[in-house]
């Protein structure tokens, strides 16, 4: 019995179903195990690459874990002081309008020291897009309470766990920000499965595209997991995501301007 006929190398084709955006640079995240924070980065890369603006386009950098943006981002990318990134990327798109400007910022930077700015940028209707890097935790600095912490989660800051009458509620910034005339695309997504990923992609796309367009303000609000301040296993702070901090931080569209309200 004869054995098959060996295919031709020449004819076998081959198709790479995943690449590196080339908006990244060619470097190994340093973010914990389970972090969501690279998935954040690739999705905001591949919105870059997307509308091919890689070279027209400067990030904001806040402080935080987030501030390695610079590192990984293969664009020219600004550091702003803590909380200010909102207000230090005005100025950068007021002074070059042809410039595609975002920012990306974790809750302890924008919605506790930065929240000012945020509000009056918004409120402003500046052309800027916002991705917002909420883990309720402060990342970087040891796993302090964060001002979008849940009721009962305990933190160096709050070892007894987060209590409303002493504490505070945590804070829905994608809502409050939504109310704002001067918003014109918020959204919140997650990206803990894939069909949750899949929809925060189109997002950010689609806060991308309200800048290009020049509708004004456009906000994506990321639930990450931060299995390190959690004191989780990777598998556990995915899942502490679906079951905790979804319900409180529901996922969707809050607000999206369409061209023909804008004209």
């Amino acid at each position: 019995m004869k054995g098959k006929r060996k295919q031709p190398e020449s004819l076998i084709l081959t198709r790479q179903a995943f690449k590196r955006p080339e908006s990244l640079t060619d470097v190994p995240f340093h973010f914990c195990p389970g972090c969501h924070h690279g998935i954040a980065h690739r999705l905001v890369a591949e919105a870059i690459d997307f509308f091919g603006i890689q070279g027209k386009t400067i990030g904001v950098a806040s402080v935080g874990c987030s501030v390695f943006l610079y590192d990984y981002f293969d664009i020219d990318v600004v550091e702003a002081p803590h909380g200010r990134a909102s207000a230090v990327a005005t100025g950068v798109k007021r002074a070059r309008k042809d410039r595609m400007v975002f920012t990306y910022q974790g809750d302890g930077d924008l919605a506790s020291i930065g929240i000012a700015e945020v509000v009056h940028t918004a409120n402003r209707g500046e052309n800027i897009t916002i991705i917002f890097a909420n883990n309720g935790v402060y990342g970087m600095t040891g796993g302090q309470m964060a001002p979008t912490t849940l009721l009962g989660q305990k933190t160096t800051t709050s070892p007894y766990g987060r209590d409303f009458a002493q504490d505070g509620y945590p804070i829905r910034m994608a809502e409050m920000l939504a109310t704002l005339e001067g918003s014109a695309f918020v959204a919140r997504v997650a990206v803990n499965n894939p069909a949750n990923l899949m929809k925060a992609k189109k997002a950010v796309r689609r806060a991308f595209q309200i800048q290009i367009e020049e509708m004004g303000f456009s906000f994506v609000e990321f639930i990450l997991a931060c299995p390190t301040n959690w004191s989780l296993s990777a598998l556990e702070a995915n899942q502490r995501v679906e079951d905790q901090m979804i319900p409180y931080f529901p996922l969707g569209i809050l607000k999206e301007r369409k061209m023909a309200d804008y004209l």
